[in-house]
């Protein structure tokens, strides 16, 4: 049975070039991801939204994002949402 969600940890590098292509790839085959952000990354909440936001940046308009905790669940969608 394949899984609709993956799972990705950000630690003390924070977020990179190959987080990004990972959660790209991860997106390839996938509906959901979630990120988990480690204590070494920071556990500040302004931190953990900057973080979702810059991947939301780097993904496009087709994904979102929701933050539970110090975990971000990331969405793919198949039209561009406007969330204003």
């Amino acid at each position: 049975m394949k899984s609709s969600q993956v799972s990705l940890q950000i630690g003390k590098r924070g977020l990179t070039h190959g987080t990004i292509e990972a959660i790209k790839n991860a997106f390839k085959t996938r509906e959901n991801v979630k990120v988990c952000v480690l204590k070494s990354a920071g556990h500040e909440k302004k931190k953990i939204k900057q973080i979702a936001e810059e991947i939301q940046k780097e993904l496009g308009e087709r994904y979102t994002y929701r933050i539970i905790g110090f975990t971000i669940f990331l969405k793919k969608w198949r039209k561009a949402r406007n969330f204003k």
